[in-house]
């Protein structure tokens, strides 16, 4: 399922808004993020080579609504199915029919709060990510959740996962990142 949000109107037009391609944080807080953050993004751009309709990206900010430049998340990595595989300095969605990331993952680092973590959980609910993976380095665990009708839950058992949003068509990103990186 592909979540497309309506445009919000505001009286300031889309060209009087500048949609900043940095949020003037680090990329990582470390190392062995930066390693993971890479690994993953570098392994899903691989996977979907071949597919000019799947776009990935690490770090790159995305701008879920139109006209609020405040509104902002930077996944790790994230994957959005049905829009150009392009260069972009933003994603920003309205430019793509309104479609959000299907697929987010986030890399702990010792820097991230419970209440940081909570935040970004609650952000990619609101604007329609389908599935969401919580990678943890120090213990070399995987969290993920998969969009209900109503809310992002907790997917139980991970290991043999086939991901809801590609069925068939691919065995999901986590089965193939676990064999060859996890």
């Amino acid at each position: 399922m592909v979540t497309q949000l309506q445009p919000q109107t505001d009286t300031q037009t889309d060209a009087e808004i500048i949609y900043p391609d940095s949020d003037g944080q680090p990329i990582a807080d470390n190392t062995i993020q930066f390693r993971w953050l890479t690994v993953i993004q570098y392994n899903l751009a691989w996977l979907f080579a071949d597919r000019p309709d799947v776009f990935v990206a690490g770090d790159l900010l995305w701008y879920p609504v139109e006209g609020n430049n405040k509104l902002r998340q930077a996944p790790d990595v994230m994957v959005v199915f049905g829009v150009e595989k392009k260069d972009r300095g933003s994603y920003q969605q309205w430019k793509d029919n309104n479609i959000s990331p299907q697929v987010v993952f986030e890399i702990l680092s010792p820097g991230n709060t419970a209440k940081e973590m909570n935040r970004k959980l609650f952000f990619y609910n609101r604007y329609g990510v389908e599935e969401y993976y919580l990678y943890d380095p120090d213990s070399n665990y995987l969290t993920g959740w998969l969009r209900s009708e109503e809310w992002l839950d907790v997917i139980d058992e991970i290991n043999g996962w086939v991901s809801q949003t590609r069925g068939n068509r691919s065995r999901f990103i986590c089965d193939r990142l676990r064999k060859n990186i996890f």
